[in-house]
């Protein structure tokens, strides 16, 4: 199997099956086609952040007021979020889904990129599960990360391991 493109309305259609209210994100060109998708979706609120290690602590506010968010970040930026993860996700219990950009993804693991070599350990190191995407037919795996994260009342991690495509 090749790594396939993941279309974003998809994604987004997965997003609101799981009645998702926010999607907290750091805007970039890799996640260009999944932000104007978003952007057109009425149904659930982007939020855009400057920082990414905002993300975290930004989504437990909205899940302490009631919400359904979730998180889209790349890996470097899970990395500069350790610290929420561990107070605000791990620490509270919180049931968050993260989507991280799995930068430098080759599948084989030879990838000089440093951000790829360290997210799956750094991921076995807070214990946080995470199921990885590589295109279109592996979608089932967003509502397994739901429903692992429900059942735990953990951070659970859907790795994105290509890009999304327009459409």
């Amino acid at each position: 199997m090749e790594i396939g493109k993941l279309p974003a309305s998809k994604v987004v259609e997965s997003l609101r099956r799981q009645s998702v209210t926010h999607v907290i994100a750091l805007p970039d060109s890799e996640t260009r086609h999944m932000y104007d998708a978003l952007v057109r979706e009425p149904t659930i609120e982007l939020i855009p952040i400057a920082r990414e290690g905002e993300s975290i602590c930004i989504a437990a506010g909205l899940w302490i007021a009631g919400k359904r968010p979730v998180v889209m970040i790349q890996n470097a930026g899970l990395f500069e979020s350790g610290d929420a993860l561990r107070g605000m996700g791990i620490g509270v219990n919180q049931p968050l889904v993260m989507f991280v950009g799995y930068r430098g993804y080759t599948r084989r693991g030879d990838t000089p990129d440093t951000a790829a070599q360290f997210l799956e350990p750094y991921l076995h190191l807070w214990r946080v599960p995470y199921y990885v995407v590589e295109g279109e037919d592996d979608l089932d795996r967003v509502p397994m990360a739901f429903e692992r994260a429900a059942r735990e009342n953990q951070p659970v991690a859907v790795l994105i391991g290509t890009e999304y495509s327009p459409g």
